[in-house]
């Protein structure tokens, strides 16, 4: 749930879309049981809804809402997922921008996927949302934690170029755009809950040609693609740029080419 200026493409963001899902499977694993039944639960920044339909296979009777600021995603969510689920619970989709969210009723579960890195001072957003959470209810959120990588390192350097300063500069993302993860669990025990954090470095066999590059064009590099949208020449020739970089920092071995994406998790259980 980027900026709302952010443009994004839901058919490139699913060409990975079993990778992509992986963390937030393994983030619902450590997810304990709700104390709602049945339970309200809010999924902020949920994309295309693939994900958020995972929500509901947990918690069939669950009342699920969605939210994100992206037309495109959301259309492709309520046209996909949204409706009653076999377990009798429901899912729907909303526009809603996490910066100033606020859930209109008391919530079991508040959880975040790959979002809030999108949002500068996410952290001072965890207090409300914390306080909206029914006793013993739980915020689960994972994010990238890879912003020193060298597929974003590579994508500042080339924005930085003195031909493109002023152009995309101020597009991309630092490595504070996350937290580290004992800043994490300092912020979520201050709040009065019992916190699970923790990281994970996935090493992601990624198939296809410059499937690296492919990769970031469904996430982090949308803002740079919807900067030089009005001037294809100067879109393909970063792209020419970075795609060569890429190259190099992501060899394609005999099976695939191997893509290490380290990410942060974090699960808060409100005292009951």
């Amino acid at each position: 749930m980027p900026a709302a200026t952010t443009t994004w493409d839901p058919a490139q963001y699913l060409r990975h879309a079993g990778h992509r899902a992986r963390p937030f499977t393994d983030l619902l694993a450590r997810v304990p049981d709700l104390p709602g039944d049945p339970p309200r639960i809010a999924d902020l920044g949920c994309g295309p809804g693939n994900v958020t339909a995972l929500l509901a296979a947990r918690w069939p009777t669950a009342r699920i809402t969605g939210y994100d600021n992206s037309p495109a995603m959301l259309d492709k969510a309520h046209v996909d997922h949204e409706g009653p689920t076999p377990g009798g619970g429901r899912l729907d989709f909303a526009h809603a921008d996490v910066r100033t969210w606020t859930p209109g009723e008391p919530c079991d579960l508040i959880v975040s996927n790959a979002t809030l890195q999108w949002v500068p001072g996410h952290v001072d957003r965890f207090a409300d949302w914390v306080a909206a959470l029914k006793p013993a209810g739980v915020f689960a959120f994972q994010v990238p934690g890879n912003f020193d990588a060298p597929s974003h390192r590579l994508m500042r350097e080339l924005a930085h170029a003195p031909r493109r300063r002023d152009r995309l500069a101020g597009t991309l993302r630092h490595a504070d755009a996350v937290l580290t993860p004992e800043a994490y669990l300092e912020r979520l025990t201050s709040l009065g809950c019992t916190a699970d954090v923790w990281e994970t470095t996935y090493i992601h066999l990624l198939q296809g040609e410059d499937p690296v590059l492919d990769w970031v064009k469904g996430t982090g590099l949308r803002p740079v693609l919807t900067a030089l949208a009005d001037d294809p020449e100067a879109r393909d020739g970063f792209l020419a740029e970075y795609r060569t970089a890429l190259r190099e920092a992501y060899p394609a071995g005999p099976h695939g080419t191997p893509f290490p994406f380290r990410r942060v998790f974090a699960v808060a259980r409100k005292r009951a």
